[in-house]
């Protein structure tokens, strides 16, 4: 039976595979959250508290008292068990610009003795659109902290983001050119270049492009998690082209004729599931990137973004309950979080338990 590790005996674990606990970023009022602060805290509540009965969660935030107090009144307003929640949170108080832990946060190998390590890439702001530097810095203060069992590994010399890659925990991990490739990443590194980089970082196998493009509003140049996932059993759920009369139409059937001409390694057909596009959502007169493939999976759950679009809701949960069979299927409403062009996979960051 073929090895599930790399030759140096590290894997990159699937991210249905069982978690230690999830993190996320706190907003405050010193991010670009400030101008809806009270809303996007109410859904960083509800999120957290959805993991919390779930699995253990670390907060990352300047200001741990501040939080547990809304945390407090959260659970009050929701009569949950506080003694059981609370004891599942954890704290780690840094400075951070905003709140987007899928890039900014440790990506995290096994090996086979039953250890982890904590990968720190460097973080820049999407190629430096945004305000990085102290985001950058979160993960040496998680490795710190002593709340999590792992080794840490400085990769600053590479620019990676956690939500530009897809592992299936055997060692194919899928990605995008179009984010990986664009400017102000790893340049003059080219696609072989970066896939070796890629292969030798992360132990893989195989690197797989997506032939796709950002969904308008991306702040990411077309991260993977926007656009395509992982579920499995070889599937794919990956997001529909939808109305012929939509701009992401071509974009979006260019990416799923790619998707049906993939093989596994073993060479068998993958099992493509679609997502339907939520019906465009604008603010400011500006296309927000709403999308159901940002799903969180979590320990016996997974966490749907909903949109305020019942039927639409409806099929992209059923969907995504066909692909995680035994889970619960949690909606959780993400128009706030989308206003900042990200949704809930966007926020977190799961650490993986290792097998021992």
């Amino acid at each position: 039976m073929k090895s599930i590790y790399g030759i140096d005996g590290r894997r990159l674990p699937a991210e249905w595979e069982v978690q230690e606990a999830i993190i996320i970023t706190w907003p405050h009022e010193a991010t670009d959250w400030r101008p809806m602060l009270e809303s996007i805290t109410e859904t960083y509540v509800n999120l957290a508290l959805t993991i919390a009965l779930r699995e253990r969660l670390i907060i990352v935030c300047p200001d741990e008292r501040a939080v547990r107090q809304r945390l407090l009144r959260g659970i009050a307003e929701r009569d949950l068990d506080e003694a059981l929640l609370m004891g599942r949170i954890s704290f780690v108080e840094a400075e951070t610009n905003d709140t987007w832990t899928r890039d900014h946060g440790p990506i995290t190998l096994t090996d086979r003795d039953g250890e982890r390590v904590m990968l720190d890439f460097r973080f820049n702001g999407w190629g430096g659109k945004f305000r990085w530097e102290k985001d950058n810095a979160i993960n040496r203060s998680l490795s710190q902290s002593g709340l999590l069992r792992a080794a840490y590994e400085d990769h600053d010399d590479f620019v990676l983001e956690g939500g530009s890659i897809e592992s299936d925990g055997r060692g194919t991990l899928f990605t995008t050119a179009c984010c990986l490739t664009a400017p102000g990443r790893n340049q003059p590194t080219n696609q072989k270049e970066i896939e070796n980089q890629l292969k030798r970082r992360l132990s893989v196998e195989r690197v797989v492009w997506i032939e796709a493009e950002s969904l308008e509003g991306d702040d990411t140049d077309g991260h993977i998690d926007t656009l395509m996932r992982v579920a499995p059993g070889d599937t794919l759920l990956y997001v529909a082209p939808g109305d012929e009369q939509d701009r992401q139409h071509a974009a979006l059937r260019r990416m799923e004729d790619s998707l049906r001409r993939l093989t596994t390694q073993e060479g068998t057909p993958y099992r493509l599931m679609s997502l339907l596009c939520p019906e465009p959502i604008f603010h400011d007169g500006e296309r927000l990137p709403a999308t159901y493939a940002n799903f969180l999976i979590i320990n016996g759950a997974v966490i749907c973004p909903t949109y305020g679009q019942p039927s639409a809701d409806r099929e992209a949960l059923r969907t995504i309950g066909k692909a995680f069979p035994g889970r619960e299927i949690i909606g959780l409403d993400a128009r706030p979080i989308i206003r900042q062009h990200g949704s809930i996979h966007c926020c977190t960051m799961q650490i993986p338990k290792p097998h021992i």
